[in-house]
């Protein structure tokens, strides 16, 4: 069986593959310090996981390093750029540009790792015809166009929450099958289509939890107990 084929068929678990990014983040570091090698152990203090499950990691990469020496720098950058499919540009369209999406669009980090911004779109007449970070700002009707046109991989949907299933059936019905949404509201999509949701409000309300863990009683709300023990709403 050749190479690609015992890649494709290799069975890599779900949260392994969300930790790929932050090692190959961290070897990016490694590079820029002028380290060949690397060992489990300083994998794992840059990334900030524990060196068995580095190690156990990188087994699905085939890559298990040299005992006494640990894993090459840029070996283990080209199987993991290989594994994540960054070996080539995935184009990108963003849908909503308001406050987010418009900050989404003038940022620069995502051409430099092979995801540039090849379309956006909106609904809104007021938004439509504007130019923004140099790529000009079409109506969303035209998105079956722009996706042919552009080659379109992966969608960004930052509309808001009532727009954001309409704006994910029309990016799979224009042959999207990646979407990241920024939407605080749940999107449903076939199987075969990939969703990541990022929701911020979620995330700080995470943070919540684990400030008030380290301010202690004395910090919470002055709420009665009932009242500031209630889930936030929606």
């Amino acid at each position: 069986m050749a190479e690609g084929s015992k890649r494709q068929a290799r069975k890599i678990p779900e949260a392994t593959v969300a930790r790929l990014p932050i090692y190959l983040r961290s070897l990016l570091e490694a590079a820029g310090d002028g380290l060949p090698t690397i060992s489990s152990e300083r994998l794992a203090e840059l990334s900030g996981f524990n060196a068995a499950k580095v190690r156990k990691d990188l087994s699905y990469l085939g890559s298990y390093g040299t005992r006494g020496v640990g894993y090459d720098v840029e070996y283990l950058q080209y199987q993991m750029s290989r594994e994540l499919g960054l070996t080539k540009d995935w184009h990108v369209v963003i849908a909503g540009l308001g406050n987010l999406g418009h900050a989404l669009a003038n940022y620069g980090g995502f051409g430099d790792r092979g995801f540039p911004v090849a379309a956006l779109v909106d609904a809104d007449p007021r938004v439509v015809g504007t130019d923004i970070n140099g790529i000009t700002v079409r109506h969303i009707d035209e998105l079956d166009a722009i996706a042919a046109e552009s080659q379109i991989d992966i969608g960004i949907i930052a509309t808001p929450a009532s727009a954001a299933q309409e704006v994910a059936d029309r990016m799979i019905a224009a042959g999207v099958s990646s979407i990241l949404n920024f939407a605080p509201t749940i999107v449903s999509v076939p199987a075969e289509v990939s969703l990541r949701k990022v929701d911020l409000a979620v995330e700080l309300q995470i943070l919540s939890f684990y400030q008030q863990r380290r301010g202690g009683a004395g910090s919470t709300s002055s709420l009665p107990p009932e009242t500031a023990a209630a889930p936030p709403a929606g």
